[in-house]
């Protein structure tokens, strides 16, 4: 399925607000509140848009502490760090990189004590860089059409 510039357009939409109407999006690029329906199961049938989720605060949660997480595995560490990461519950984003480290997280933890006992949980793995977010610059960036528009 192309992304023409109509569907490029509702998903600059959904991804401002996936909780508007069809209607409001559809006043918004021009289209009838079917034709966008239409238009966004096909995205979704696709996978272009692969679901909808509520954004939570970290620090209305009670987490104080937001940090970004490298790790070099140890020889022969690396494939049991990658079946135990899922079940760290601190762990919001996890990929696998090139480079010298070969995992990045993104963390979210209580406090300082929360950081120093999960680092211990990932020093069994590998070598850990920590790295605590102070702010954040940009977040949840549409993605936008190379030139469709």
């Amino acid at each position: 399925m192309p992304l023409d510039r109509i569907n490029w357009l509702i998903l600059d939409e959904l991804q401002i607000n996936a909780r508007q109407s069809f209607a409001e999006i559809g006043r918004k690029v021009g289209l009838t509140s079917p034709a966008v329906a239409e238009r966004v199961k096909k995205m979704e049938d696709k996978g272009i848009i692969k679901g909808y989720k509520a954004e939570v605060s970290y620090h209305k949660t009670g987490h104080q502490l937001k940090a970004v997480i490298t790790l070099r595995a140890f020889m022969g560490r690396l494939k049991p760090f990658l079946e135990k990461v899922k079940e760290f519950k601190e762990v919001i984003n996890c990929y696998r990189i090139t480079g010298n480290e070969n995992i990045i997280m993104e963390v979210v933890l209580f406090d300082q004590t929360h950081l120093e006992e999960f680092i211990d949980k990932l020093i069994t793995y590998g070598e850990t860089k920590t790295h605590i977010i102070l702010s954040n610059v940009i977040e949840h960036a549409p993605i936008k059409s190379r030139g469709v528009r």
